[in-house]
């Protein structure tokens, strides 16, 4: 078996030597000086890698866009709603009563059906 070895592991926090709580006040300025510099600089690489990210996506983008655009747009050239549809029945008791022949029957239509020997057919307007 190995030994294994006393102490603390490497990258551990709270070190003896050069901790900044034994540090005097112009030490820690170069500190933190020296850490704003390596700060700055690494914000800088990294804002650089991310705009020229975002120019090879600018491209990618725009094909996709379009891509897009023509998906959704229709290819026939119609847009809109359809038209009304014309009356196809008309009621006996009053004229100014019409269907389409779409949907649900209208209740006009099956009340004047009920009892009589009247079908859909005979309301049809000729």
């Amino acid at each position: 078996m190995a030994k294994k070895k006393r102490g603390r592991p490497p990258g551990s926090k709270n070190k003896k030597n050069g901790s900044v709580a034994t540090m005097d006040v112009g030490q820690l300025r170069a500190y933190i000086d020296s850490l704003q510099s390596v700060l700055a600089k690494k914000v800088s690489e990294q804002r650089a890698y991310f705009e020229e990210q975002l120019s090879q996506l600018g491209g990618y983008v725009s094909k996709t866009a379009s891509a897009a655009i023509k998906a959704v747009t229709p290819r026939n050239g119609r847009s809109g709603k359809r038209a009304k549809a014309k009356p196809k029945y008309q009621s006996k008791k009053n004229r100014s009563l019409k269907w389409s022949g779409r949907g649900m029957t209208p209740v006009w239509m099956r009340e004047e059906m009920k009892g009589t020997k009247l079908k859909k057919e005979d309301f049809a307007i000729k």
